[in-house]
């Protein structure tokens, strides 16, 4: 069974423009999710999906430098294009990853595929009951539940935000929701505007500038420096229908 992460980039964005290409450390946050996510054991191939339009030439290049996978495809229906990618991929399994999480904790997605592996449901993720940070999201589902929503999601946010009517429909589909031991979701831990990219860009500082570091080495560092969360604690997530 072939398990593929789909990593969606793109260089628009409403709130921070370009943020994917964006400097963390010495290096663009896309390969700051892209070499995190390569620590998982459970993923067989790692791809970014990005748009057809020239403005994301440069994620093209930067996937080039890099030697990862890329498919380009729709800009506005992003559930088409994980679906055209799933689908040249072959994927059996995939695993929805966005390109604004430069802190995905690799042992979590590990755990929420061996669930789903395990347990076969239709779709298994952290964020349907969120404990866990936000921006250590990763949603897993078969290429079949996929393809479902990719037929019958009409509404434009559903197209846009891929999985919406997945776990919208708990009547169709057999959902896995993945907990964290304590309820930690009072972190916000993605990079939406420029104070998130501040905090993630502190993050990576006092923990050296390395990709090796865990969730839980995150969550000591803001025990110790509690202050660094007032960087960003002002912002406020969008809400789904809000767009992009």
């Amino acid at each position: 069974m072939k398990v593929v992460a789909i990593v969606q980039a793109r260089m628009g964005s409403s709130r921070l423009p370009g943020k994917v290409l964006r400097e963390i450390s010495g290096k663009s946050m896309l390969m700051r999710v892209l070499e995190r996510l390569q620590r998982a054991c459970s993923l067989d191939e790692i791809l970014v999906a990005t748009t057809d339009a020239s403005v994301d030439d440069v994620i093209e290049q930067e996937c080039r430098r890099l030697l990862v996978p890329l498919f380009r495809g729709s800009e506005e229906d992003v559930l088409d294009r994980y679906m055209q990618a799933a689908r040249w991929m072959k994927a059996d399994v995939v695993t929805r990853i966005t390109s604004d999480c430069p802190l995905i904790d690799p042992e979590i997605t590990d755990s929420i595929v061996r669930a789903f592996l395990a347990q076969r449901p239709d779709y298994a993720s952290n964020t349907l009951d969120r404990t866990y940070p936000r921006g250590l999201d990763a949603e897993v589902m078969s290429f079949h539940t996929l393809e479902r929503a990719w037929r019958d999601a009409n509404q434009p946010y559903q197209r846009e935000h891929v999985t919406p009517y997945i776990y919208e429909h708990p009547e169709e589909f057999k959902l896995l929701s993945i907990s964290a031991d304590r309820n930690n979701n009072r972190h916000r831990w993605t990079v939406d505007t420029q104070e998130d990219m501040e905090f993630v860009r502190a993050i990576y500082a006092r923990l050296g500038g390395r990709a090796e570091f865990s969730w839980q080495d995150i969550l000591a560092l803001l025990e110790r420096e509690p202050e660094l969360a007032e960087i960003n604690g002002s912002i406020a997530q969008k809400e789904l229908q809000a767009g992009r």
